[in-house]
């Protein structure tokens, strides 16, 4: 009897730390964390690091994002509670705030400390993006300057991805430009599904001011400018799969703007913007990173 209650306590005793393992990578933003590390990975291959250097930039966004999706859901916790998101772990109590808080701490000294392993230059521009990142989750979501901090800290990524190369050279400015512009709109792609959980907890960043419709069109605008300045920035005419790039980034973002409008006359959160996102920001990476070198 007493072996059978040891193995029941600890079954119990594995489930919870299971649990809360499940509930901080819920409360990462698994999906964003996971594209934009691959994004990271993908240009760090394409720019030619060495497999080192490829590690060293991956695991660094990746405990950038780390740091960033647990400090927004640290910080958004009550609102989220009173809109009963559900599927916000920190807000339905499935992971405590302390231990998010701790290891969004972690997250943010890893990030400082792997990034000075490169070089100077290339960790003051992964701490910009960072620092940028955070400062949205408080106090600048609320602000008619919400979108700096996305086209900041995107544009940082590139910046620190090439700056980390041996020799520290300049990243080039259309690419810089084409992240932050990327950056800008998953900004208000980001926002669309949570226009009405916003309005009930006052946040009042530029997409809400805009309101779903300017805020559509300013992603798929921004998205495709992105995809341009990708296309026509480097030296030399366009490619024919670069055009095909820009074609396909209109079908993608169109696409999504018909089923964030299906979504939301069905009732359900229109997450097809940020997604339609994150996989116009795949496609750009894998054409950079098959046209050739870039610095």
């Amino acid at each position: 009897m007493t072996s059978s209650v040891a193995r029941l306590t600890g079954n119990d005793q594995t489930s919870v730390m299971s649990s809360t393992v499940l509930g901080l990578v819920r409360a990462s933003h698994p999906e964003p964390t996971a594209a934009v590390t691959t994004v990271a990975a993908l240009l760090a291959v394409g720019i030619g690091h060495p497999p080192q250097g490829i590690a060293t930039v991956a695991i660094t966004v990746a405990a950038s994002q780390f740091a960033v999706g647990w400090t927004n859901d640290l910080v958004d916790a009550d609102r989220d509670a009173l809109v009963g998101r559900a599927d916000k772990p920190v807000a339905a109590g499935l992971v405590s705030r302390r231990l998010v808080a701790v290891a969004a701490a972690v997250a943010a000294t890893t990030t400082v400390a792997l990034a000075l392993t490169t070089n100077p230059v290339a960790a003051l521009c992964a701490t910009i993006g960072l620092v940028s990142a955070l400062l949205y989750d408080w106090p600048l979501k609320s602000t008619a300057v919400s979108v700096l901090p996305y086209a900041i800290s995107f544009g940082a990524l590139p910046a620190f991805v090439v700056l980390a190369l041996p020799g520290a050279p300049a990243p080039p400015v259309w690419l810089v430009a084409a992240a932050a512009l990327l950056g800008a709109g998953a900004h208000f792609a980001n926002v669309l599904p949570d226009f009405a959980d916003d309005a009930r907890t006052g946040v009042r960043g530029l997409p809400h001011r805009l309101g779903p419709a300017g805020s559509r069109l300013a992603a798929v605008g921004l998205l495709v400018a992105a995809t341009g300045t990708l296309v026509l920035g480097p030296p030399g005419p366009p490619s024919g799969v670069g055009l095909a790039t820009v074609a396909a980034a209109l079908m993608i973002t169109a696409s999504a703007w018909y089923a964030g409008r299906s979504a939301e006359r069905a009732g359900v959160r229109p997450v097809a913007a940020f997604r339609a996102m994150m996989l116009v920001a795949l496609i750009d990476v894998v054409l950079l990173v098959t046209s050739g070198r870039l610095v």
